[in-house]
């Protein structure tokens, strides 16, 4: 689609959905804040101040939300925790105290939600799955009672690729009087959002993945803007209101919507790997990125129904509740994670026993979908994938 616009590493790719390809925009900005510091030294805060704002517009896109409610800050953890600070303090006394996430979650959601749970008093409560791979709606509905104070969802889950309804989720919490959250990890930059039109109360997610912003990019967070009157709960120097910012005041001014919700002074470089990776996605329409991830996830299930039938198709085959990457069960997924590797193919795997592959609709090709799943077949024929060689902490 946009593979131009890439440095793409040797071999085929397919793992996007962990980590996105380097923009030849993202290595120029980085290289150009690297020309700042060295030419400018500390002048170079001039152009640097207001970085992290200048930089909202752009994630606003992605995430269907209004400038002023979204920020390039923190991980998706910290901005975690910053947001239910603010939004999470039940009461002593108050029956609506405990809080909902999902037995799927990728654990830091999970570590984060169980923290403001103890210190709370409070329950954390997991929605089962049937499955162990995806969530019914049912099943979500039914935990959200009348005591539940704040739940988070993914949008995509992690490890399956199921993509929830996230205006009807929305809807269904707000009207039983519950706060609701999601993280957006697995599906900004390939699924279109519109955050601030469902009225989600809040949102994070990280921009590695499919928005290609490298690794230790600042996260994301979104705050609806109905929520802006209230005090940051976690506060910092760079969340400070701009313009009496360097009065070093000690009353905290808070900047205006999500910008109060920053807190240590922002990572510059990392912060260019992301104004150069929404270079790209000024280039092309959400929309298309979705139609073309679509068809390039069609392509793949197709093939792997027609030639890998030891694997077992995890992700929905549904368009509406299908996110960017197809996730394969197989007993010997890690070995045939390494196995690609050795071949020049870059999938990942997901305990127990899940091979993801990514086909990223701005760079992925048929072709290479092809060569992987032909590699596979060939991996399986021969039972080559069972001498691949010891894994190393990163899967």
């Amino acid at each position: 689609m946009r593979r131009d616009l890439f440095a793409m590493p040797p071999g085929i790719y397919m793992d996007g959905n962990s980590l996105g390809v380097m923009p030849h925009a993202a290595r120029e900005a980085v290289l150009r804040r690297l020309d700042d510091w060295q030419h400018d030294s500390v002048h170079g805060w001039d152009k640097w101040f207001g970085l992290a704002e200048s930089l909202s517009p752009g994630v606003a896109r992605l995430v269907g939300a209004l400038p002023h409610e979204v920020m390039a800050t923190g991980s998706i953890t910290s901005n975690l925790h910053s947001l239910m600070a603010t939004l999470y303090h039940p009461q002593p006394g108050d029956t609506r105290r405990h809080l909902v996430a999902t037995s799927l979650d990728f654990p830091s959601d999970v570590y984060a939600m169980q923290s403001w749970a103890d210190m709370h008093g409070a329950e954390l409560r997991l929605i089962p799955s049937r499955d162990g791979q995806t969530l019914t709606t049912e099943d979500i509905l039914a935990t959200l009672t009348d005591d539940v104070a704040v739940v988070l969802l993914p949008t995509v889950l992690y490890r399956s690729g199921q993509l929830l309804d996230i205006p009807g989720l929305t809807a269904e919490a707000q009207a039983r009087g519950i706060l609701i959250g999601w993280d957006a990890a697995h599906s900004v930059g390939s699924v279109p959002h519109d955050l601030h039109g469902s009225g989600a109360d809040f949102a994070v997610w990280c921009h590695y993945k499919y928005v290609n912003a490298g690794p230790g990019a600042p996260g994301g967070l979104f705050l609806h803007e109905r929520h802006h009157g209230r005090m940051p709960a976690l506060r910092g120097w760079w969340g400070h209101d701009k313009t009496s910012q360097f009065e070093m005041a000690h009353n905290f001014r808070p900047a205006a919507g999500a910008g109060g919700y920053q807190l240590g002074t922002p990572p510059v470089l990392a912060l260019a790997g992301l104004e150069g990776a929404l270079e790209v996605f000024a280039t092309v329409e959400m929309e298309d990125i979705r139609t073309r991830s679509l068809a390039l996830t069609d392509h793949l299930i197709a093939l792997a129904d027609a030639h890998l039938p030891e694997l077992k198709m995890v992700t929905p085959r549904d368009h509406a509740v299908r996110g960017g990457h197809v996730a394969l069960a197989h007993p010997d997924a890690l070995a045939l994670s390494v196995a690609l590797r050795e071949r020049g193919i870059i999938p990942d795997f997901r305990q127990p026993d899940i091979l993801r592959l990514a086909p990223v609709a701005l760079y992925t090709t048929e072709a290479e979908i092809e060569e992987t799943v032909r590699v596979l077949r060939d991996l399986l024929d021969t039972g080559s994938y069972k001498a691949a060689r010891e894994v190393g902490l990163v899967t």
